[in-house]
């Protein structure tokens, strides 16, 4: 238990390092990124965004108006609740995370998967995806 309560905490760190180092974007804005481009009409309501990225809602308000000054995310009013905000990912937002996603990549295998070998990824998955639920 003490080895994964230092990597819940190590991990996105040592992650967040190498993609500010290499790209100048976060690991939270690099997955905002990721999130909106999977999403239908690559749009998310901002609080579903927050919840996809572990933010709260007010960290993820800053985050996207950071994303829109550099033109990769667009805030809107929601479709479904006219009180409620949707960030929507640009073609410049799409482009960037493209850009990105080698660094993230490694970054993923540097700091995770290359100490993994040997394991059964894919129970592994299911067994995380189990704990997270």
């Amino acid at each position: 238990m003490r080895a994964l309560s230092r990597v819940i905490y190590a991990l996105p760190r040592a992650m967040d390092a190498d993609m500010m180092r290499e790209q100048h974007l976060s690991l939270a804005e690099y997955l905002a990124l990721a999130h909106l481009s999977e999403a239908e009409d690559r749009k998310l309501r901002m609080s579903d965004l927050a919840a996809a990225v572990e933010m709260s809602l007010s960290g993820m308000t800053r985050l996207v108006t950071r994303l829109e000054g550099q033109g990769l995310v667009r805030r809107v009013k929601s479709d479904r609740d006219a009180r409620g905000a949707d960030a929507v990912l640009t073609e410049e937002g799409f482009a960037r995370l493209e850009q990105a996603w080698p660094a993230n990549l490694a970054a993923v295998r540097r700091h995770f998967l290359d100490h993994l070998k040997g394991l059964d990824l894919k129970k592994l998955a299911a067994a995380l995806r189990n704990i997270a639920t």
